[in-house]
């Protein structure tokens, strides 16, 4: 469909929004509700903190008032592994920036898969997995997405870890200590 053959579903005379090309004084509609830019430099660590793990909100309902999404940093210690989880409906996305990430995931943790830099791994919702940081000596730093504000954890206690987090938890806000 061309932009010429695009159908509207309200009348002309009516417009709640501006069509590119169209000529309308929007105000500062938009100064403040439009695109925001979060430095580097300047994410929030006003976040709950745990020894060995360092996480920084870009993006979140607090910040910049997203209602569907939330995005930060994270930084876990070497060796460091969450217990058997999955986020309920949510959906997350970690993009490895440092260090090598590995994930086991299914009924038993029988998949097995490594991400290293420049890598994203997808979680959807409902898979029993868990997340370790593959590198007995290096910190393992990620950015992390997930398609909601509220994080949701539900720990599965049934399911044996095939690695045990018995050196160092994987504990943040959405991965409580087992």
């Amino acid at each position: 469909m061309s932009h010429q053959d695009h159908v509207h579903d309200h009348p002309h005379d009516s417009h709640d929004h501006v069509h590119p090309n169209e000529e309308q004084d929007t105000g500062d509609r938009w100064k403040h509700n439009g695109v925001r830019v979060i430095k580097g430099d300047r994410l929030d660590s006003n976040t709950v903190q745990t020894p060995g793990m360092f996480r920084q909100a870009a993006i979140s309902h607090a910040r910049v008032g997203a209602q569907k999404i939330w995005a930060g940093t994270v930084t876990i210690q070497p060796d460091a592994k969450t217990g058997v989880h999955h986020h309920g409906e949510l959906e997350s996305v970690i993009y490895i920036v440092s260090g090598r990430a590995r994930m086991r995931w299914g009924d038993r943790l029988e998949y097995i898969a490594e991400a290293g830099p420049g890598d994203f791994i997808f979680v959807p919702p409902y898979v029993p997995h868990q997340e370790i940081n593959a590198d007995p000596d290096e910190p393992l730093q990620c950015v992390l997405v997930r398609s909601d504000n509220e994080a949701v954890v539900v720990n599965i206690a049934d399911v044996e870890p095939v690695e045990k987090p018995d050196a160092v938890y994987w504990v943040d806000p959405i991965h409580k200590h087992p």
